[in-house]
């Protein structure tokens, strides 16, 4: 999942969409649906504290476990996650979500005085506010060394070798020292117009498109904002989808745009019909799907680090959640039939060989 160099501004919207006042409840102070949600969070979560006690839960109750922990304890034992602290990320998660919760109340007159300029969208703005926070506030970059073109990309750019560009204990953790000087990201009112910049130094939170979506679902879920992930070919992002209204947030790149469902038909990479039938592209993913996922966003970690059968495991168990996934399977069919030490190599299926450029639902 690699952020594209190429930048579109906002996708025009359906005309008419109307916000009504008080349709929106959302947790802009203290307690409320987010510390609801938390609560509920914390108490699926008590018993969960490895990844094996993770895939040892039945699918129904993986809706009660913080996406956040979900992705974090996926991340565990991997190159680049050694001693990283799942409580302290969980933490962290918190602090963000309480300063986005205090920025978006703050910020609230601005769309109440021009809803026009967030796209008659109290939604939206909300999305914006969170990227604004998270940039702003907790300097949250995609990693440059991660960005290509669709037309450059390389299956052996060892996309997949370092699990802090894809798991958020890398947008999460500690750092020693703060990005370099870049332009602000401002979308009060020129949201549309925000650029990440160039970066000179790494020393900051930084992701790709594997990691970014769900730091911002993790910390929208906290605000009971009504948040999925959602796959294409090559990329994850977010949909927004509520009662009153559903829209896709593209907030990983330039600025914070929306598209519809049929841009990611065609962007990052062409998706044929067939194809998005056989991976589930463009559904919201379950909480089942989207710790499958995370497992095979892992595999692709240990495969990139020589570690096979491990690989083999991330695979099965991705596979026995999203069973409808084409690519889990082609993945886990691949690693299986690894020859042994020793053997002669052999020329990997071409469903693999496409696999390489991203992570194999995604």
């Amino acid at each position: 999942m690699r952020s594209r160099s190429q930048a579109k501004p906002f996708a025009s919207v359906v005309a008419g969409v109307a916000l009504l006042a008080g349709t929106y409840v959302f947790c802009a102070s203290r307690g409320g649906v987010g510390s609801r949600i938390a609560g509920l969070n914390q108490q699926a979560d008590s018993s969960v504290e490895s990844l094996g006690a993770l895939l040892s839960l039945p699918s129904s109750a993986l809706q009660r476990v913080d996406i956040g922990k979900v992705n974090l304890l996926c991340a565990q034992g991997l190159p680049g996650a050694d001693g990283f602290d799942v409580n302290g990320c969980l933490a962290k998660l918190d602090e963000v979500a309480a300063r986005v919760r205090s920025e978006t109340a703050r910020h609230l007159y601005r769309f109440q005085a021009k809803p026009d300029e967030f796209e008659n969208s109290e939604g939206f703005f909300r999305m914006v506010m969170l990227a604004v926070v998270l940039y702003e506030d907790f300097s949250v970059r995609y990693n440059p060394d991660r960005i290509s073109t669709p037309g450059t990309l390389d299956p052996n750019d060892h996309f997949f070798a370092d699990s802090r560009d894809l798991f958020i204990h890398g947008l999460l953790g500690e750092r020693s020292s703060s990005p370099s000087p870049s332009p602000a990201l401002n979308p009060l009112p020129r949201h549309s117009q925000a650029a990440a910049g160039q970066l000179s130094t790494f020393n900051y939170p930084h992701g790709t498109c594997s990691s970014l979506p769900v730091l911002q679902v993790a910390v929208g879920r906290r605000m009971g904002y009504p948040l999925k992930l959602v796959t294409t070919k090559g990329h994850l992002f977010v949909r927004w989808e509520g009662a009153q209204e559903r829209f896709n947030i593209e907030a990983a790149g330039n600025g914070v745009n929306r598209f519809a469902d049929d841009y990611y038909r065609h962007w990052p990479l062409e998706v044929a019909p067939a194809e998005e039938a056989a991976e589930g592209y463009l559904k919201s993913l379950t909480p089942p799907e989207e710790l499958a996922v995370f497992l095979s966003i892992r595999g692709m970690c240990l495969r990139e680090a020589g570690r096979l059968p491990e690989a083999a495991e991330a695979f099965a168990a991705a596979a026995r959640l999203a069973p409808a996934c084409r690519g889990y399977k082609v993945m886990l069919a691949s690693l299986q039939s690894r020859p042994g030490p020793g053997a002669p190599p052999v020329k990997p299926p071409a469903e693999e060989t496409a696999a390489n450029q991203k992570s194999p639902n995604l």
